[in-house]
């Protein structure tokens, strides 16, 4: 599994002009899910976004936490993290999983997450979004699950 986690002033998804997701300060964490990814993966993933210490305590340093903060979580759906671009210019998915079941287990993430936080909003699974983000800092990481 993987996610690229911003740290955003708000950002907000939507889908043919309907707002789908909102949040103000916080973090976006756009979410790809591979061939062989399960549960597993799932709470490892929700368990490092929730723990990332990328808010500013107050001696400026990078040392809070989402819930630290109260700062939102917008959860956005991504097969494409895993695109592969090593052979020709077209993206291959291969790796990615069929969406029936990443379906299934992207809700479980969101369930994840929401078991731990608050507020959760989310994208909506196969749709084609629109997603408005304001960075704050910039602060992007990317995160990949190890084998659990």
């Amino acid at each position: 599994m993987r996610a690229v986690v911003q740290r955003v002033a708000a950002a907000r998804v939507e889908v043919a002009g309907e707002l789908v997701g909102r949040i103000e300060h916080g973090l976006v964490a756009f979410v790809g899910i591979g061939k062989g990814d399960g549960e597993a993966e799932a709470r490892y993933l929700v368990d490092k976004i929730a723990s990332l210490r990328v808010f500013e305590d107050e001696l400026g340093k990078m040392n809070r936490a989402l819930a630290d903060v109260g700062g939102g979580l917008l959860l956005v759906s991504q097969f494409t993290l895993y695109g592969d671009t090593s052979r020709g210019r077209r993206p291959g998915f291969d790796r990615a999983m069929p969406p029936a079941e990443a379906e299934r287990l992207y809700d479980h993430v969101v369930m994840l997450a929401r078991a731990r936080h608050s507020p959760v909003e989310t994208g909506r699974f196969r749709a084609d979004m629109r997603v408005l983000v304001d960075n704050d800092g910039p602060v992007t990481l990317l995160l990949e699950t190890p084998t659990v």
